[in-house]
């Protein structure tokens, strides 16, 4: 899907990461089409650089390592002297064994969450329109253990681990949403998820993750172009200034207001969870200023 005919990106520069496959690829091809500078940010160099050249010659591919937190440093210095109008936040693994970061950090929160928060404050300075936060329908299973986030005193289950993983990415952007408009900052804080979308994320799980990916593949048979609608739609539309878009069916559907389950509404959890993550980062966030 392309943003709205009336929307042009021409101009305007976007980095999404995850952007070597699923609905990150077909997020950056869609962008890049509606004449946006995209910037492919994850791993997979090899395969980033032959999408780009797919993409055109306004599209380029930049290593990115959300589990190593030097990486992400050294990505966000890279942005010194470069504007980026739309950070899209999309990278993630789904329901992995328990393994850690560079950093200590349990890989599903370390790379969902924390990962992106870090990115996000360090860039925040170059921003000039708006960050795009990647959720899933998982957030309403999820819960956020703020006494033991990295799974290090409980049993690890990788199916919670993900949920958890989700909810934090809706009560982070969410928070920054509220945090910019308190500071009457001109930027915007959105946040989007695919619903269901036939990708290599949600095959392989080893949980009942699988199961439902698979009645989605047979039933929905929904694509990633269609899963990245309501993350193109979040980055591109001027009308959207904040919020949660995702598929009016939960799971598919033309994307609209999505519903935020009741632990994304706790404020307080969403604070303290912004303050442990930039405890455990030591990224913390320049807003009006």
């Amino acid at each position: 899907m392309a943003p709205d005919a009336t929307t042009s990106l021409v101009g305007r520069t976007v980095v999404v990461t995850g952007a070597t496959s699923g609905v990150g690829e077909a997020t950056a091809r869609a962008l890049g089409a509606a004449g946006a500078t995209v910037v492919l940010a994850g791993r997979n160099v090899d395969r980033g650089k032959r999408i780009a050249d797919e993409i055109g010659p306004r599209a380029e591919m930049m290593s990115l390592d959300l589990a190593d937190l030097s990486a992400i440093r050294a990505f966000a210095d890279a942005f010194a002297d470069r504007r980026i109008d739309v950070l899209v936040n999309n990278a993630g693994v789904m329901a992995v064994p328990l393994g850690r970061t560079a950093d200590g950090f349990e890989m599903q929160i370390g790379t969902n969450h924390l990962g992106h928060f870090a990115l996000t404050g360090l860039l925040l300075p170059r921003i000039t329109g708006r960050i795009v936060t990647v959720s899933s329908a998982a957030h309403l299973i999820g819960r956020i253990d703020l006494d033991d986030l990295n799974w290090e005193r409980r049993p690890y289950n990788r199916a919670a681990g993900y949920a958890q993983s989700k909810l934090a990415n809706l009560l982070f952007a969410l928070e920054l949403e509220r945090r910019l408009a308190a500071a009457r900052s001109p930027l915007r804080a959105v946040a989007a998820h695919p619903g269901y979308a036939a990708t290599e994320v949600g095959s392989h799980t080893g949980t009942w993750f699988d199961r439902l990916f698979g009645f989605g593949k047979t039933i929905l048979q929904r694509t990633p172009d269609q899963g990245a609608e309501s993350v193109v739609l979040a980055a591109s539309d001027p009308g959207i200034a904040g919020g949660y878009i995702g598929p009016s069916l939960l799971l598919y559907g033309a994307p609209g207001v999505a519903t935020v389950g009741r632990r994304a509404r706790d404020r307080e959890t969403a604070t303290r969870l912004w303050e442990l993550s930039e405890k455990l980062t030591g990224v913390h966030f320049e807003i009006g200023r």
